[in-house]
């Protein structure tokens, strides 16, 4: 068997060459522009003007049906076509409820942000060939690619 244990990356290099080959992110987890001033919403709008597409995926608000002036989709299986990345903003505890939906839809990566690992779930998605980043702001790390 291969060895999965290469999907889950860890060095910064790894993680911004993800970064440059990423053209549409899905965030799970994003908050709408009454919480502007949260990193759910300041870090994917950040990526927005960056440059990428960006799929909204709220956890909360059913409310909300734009965010980001992008059509809400409310689980990540909705989203139509194909997702580069997912990039997660979820307590460490709610993401083995979002694994099948991912594995479902079989992105290229994942990124749990800033304070958010959970082994059990990465592995899953590294033995399912995604590869994992834990515990990075997506935002910071693109800040790199920048700098380069």
């Amino acid at each position: 068997m291969e060895d999965w244990r290469k999907n889950l990356i860890e060095d910064r290099a790894a993680a911004l060459e993800i970064l440059r080959r990423t053209r549409r992110i899905a965030v799970i987890g994003i908050k709408p522009e009454s919480h502007a001033g949260q990193p759910a919403h300041s870090v994917p709008a950040y990526l927005q003007r960056a440059g990428y597409e960006l799929v909204p995926v709220p956890s909360y608000y059913p409310e909300v049906t734009e965010i980001l002036g992008q059509p809400v989709c409310r689980k990540l299986s909705e989203v139509p076509g194909d997702i580069d990345l997912v990039v997660v903003f979820r307590r460490p505890a709610d993401l083995p409820g979002h694994v099948p939906d991912i594995l479902a839809k079989a992105p290229r990566a994942v990124w749990f942000q800033t304070g958010i690992r959970h082994p059990q779930a990465a592995e899953q998605l590294a033995m399912a060939g995604i590869l994992v980043v834990q515990d990075r702001c997506a935002m910071v790390e693109h800040r790199h690619l920048r700098e380069g």
